[in-house]
């Protein structure tokens, strides 16, 4: 089956199976950057985040919410108002509009068109004579958009909806200061929507108008940024990295290289930068993602954000979009607190340091991941066609049912009784089941393959004999008799 096939299938599956549909509202046409998951789906997600809250845990996070709505002075303060903006180019005749970098991307791909500026773009527009797509009309200048949805609170309080949940975590500084007692780093994650007002947003979930973050913050001392202990548990730990100078030579494939090496030859300057990156790696790959469609790519000097020391962005290789970002790792210094200290007045600077006489305002490490890209990409790493046959490779984990209950005939209410009572018990172990008796046996396996389903259980004749069921393995269709009071343990055994 050619790729082309295969990704009209899998783009077919997510909306046919209840993974996601829209654009939303579907029944009065649907609004261009708003999506919905369907049950498949928001169980994969709800998965994800049940994972990642776990692990957290145990790397020592704590969890935070945060309003989604904020006066206009915090993103004054922020800079969003400001630089949160993208270019944009407006057909004069159609009065069509496009993202500038993106559009360029897509009409000179062997150009790097990341880090340019306006008059950068507008150079290579006129040199290679790009015309809108629709009129063939000539563009004019490239304008500045702010992506930033604002709206009204009381009478007149001007308010805009968060772009990003980062913004409000850094808010809560002092009063996480003092439930910490001041023990550094300060380590914590939110999970939220954010908004953002995109120009033309495609590429399904990828670029949307709502979505989702969970984004991991660290407060952290300068002294510590270089001597964090916790490096020294995780430096010998191989990372796919692309640096940008590796980039700049037209080389797109990772140096996968331990931590300590991506120190010692200056890839990477301070340990508890290289932690994170490990961070994201370790809970990018506990979701079941193969290791070749994994990268780390650092920024550019060009590409970064004025505040950043340092960034890069994990991404997966996927068929329909290329490699598409779903974690950022930046470092963003002491911005954000300077910058809220001085329009809240405010004094951020606190003793961190082996000196409590040294007084610094904390730098901040943040790990950004996007669980509707997540979602996507996950999805399309675990589809498979093979002789026909749709299979979603999930992790067991990360799937939307664990197990699947089949009474061989539905017509035999004695079987049918039984499928039931094992489906149930299976639901008291808390282990997700699904209880289907529609369509034959070879059509049930086939629909939660689809949907991802490790196991299938079937309810036979023989049962009721000897209390025995078949248990079929979804990756390999190896099929065994098993007891019926030993399916919650071999579930949980493989697990494990």
């Amino acid at each position: 089956m050619k790729i082309e096939d295969n990704i009209e299938t899998f783009n077919s599956l997510t909306r046919r199976r209840g993974f996601i549909w829209g654009p939303s509202p579907e029944i009065y046409g649907g609004l261009a950057g708003f999506y919905s998951y369907g049950p498949a789906g928001m169980a994969i997600k709800n998965n994800i985040l049940t994972i990642f809250r776990r692990e957290l845990r145990a790397f020592g996070f704590g969890e935070v919410e945060c309003p989604t709505i904020m006066p206009e002075i915090v993103w004054k303060a922020s800079g969003h108002l400001e630089r949160f903006v993208d270019p944009v180019l407006k057909c004069p005749k159609c009065n069509t509009l496009y993202r500038a970098d993106k559009f360029l991307q897509e009409v000179l791909p062997g150009k790097m068109i990341d880090g340019l500026s306006y008059q950068q773009m507008e150079e290579l527009i006129k040199e290679n004579n790009i015309r809108c797509p629709k009129d063939e009309t000539t563009f004019g200048k490239i304008e500045r958009y702010n992506l930033m949805l604002k709206t009204q609170v009381g009478y007149d309080t001007v308010v805009y909806l968060r772009p990003e949940t980062a913004t409000t975590t850094y808010l809560l500084f002092n009063l996480l200061d003092q439930d910490a007692r001041k023990q550094y780093p300060i380590k914590v994650f939110q999970y939220g929507k954010a908004y953002r007002n995109e120009i033309s947003p495609r590429q399904q979930v990828l670029r949307m108008r709502a979505f989702d973050q969970f984004e991991l913050q660290l407060f952290i001392s300068k002294e510590l940024e270089m001597n964090f202990e916790e490096f020294e548990e995780v430096k010998h730990n191989k990372l796919p990295l692309l640096n940008w100078k590796l980039q700049e030579k037209k080389i797109d494939l990772p140096n996968n290289i331990t931590l300590e090496d991506a120190i010692r030859q200056r890839v990477l300057k301070k340990p508890a930068y290289a932690y994170c990156l490990y961070l994201g790696y370790y809970l990018t790959r506990s979701l079941g993602y193969p290791e070749d469609v994994i990268r780390l790519r650092q920024h550019s000097p060009h590409e970064m954000s004025h505040y950043a020391d340092d960034a890069w962005d994990l991404e997966i290789k996927t068929n329909q979009f290329g490699w598409v970002e779903i974690c950022g790792i930046h470092d963003r210094t002491d911005y954000d607190l300077k910058q809220h200290g001085q329009y809240s007045k405010q004094n951020f600077e606190i003793s961190m340091g082996s000196n409590p006489e040294n007084k610094e305002i904390p730098q901040i490490l943040e790990i950004a991941f996007g669980p509707d890209r997540i979602v996507y990409t996950l999805l399309e790493c675990a589809f498979q066609v093979e002789d026909g046959r749709i299979n979603l490779r999930l992790k067991t984990e990360v799937a939307p049912n664990t197990v699947a209950i089949f009474p061989l005939v539905a017509n035999k209410e004695n079987i049918k009784k039984l499928a039931k009572k094992v489906h149930k018990d299976l639901l008291k172990e808390r282990i997700p089941s699904f209880y289907d008796e529609s369509g034959s046996i070879g059509k049930r396996y086939r629909r939660q393959d689809e949907l991802g389903t490790p196991y299938c259980i079937t309810v036979d004749y023989d049962s009721l004999e000897d209390n025995t069921v078949t248990f079929r393995d979804r990756d390999t269709m190896e099929q065994k008799r098993i007891n019926i009071s030993e399916i919650a343990n071999e579930i949980k055994k493989r697990l494990l």
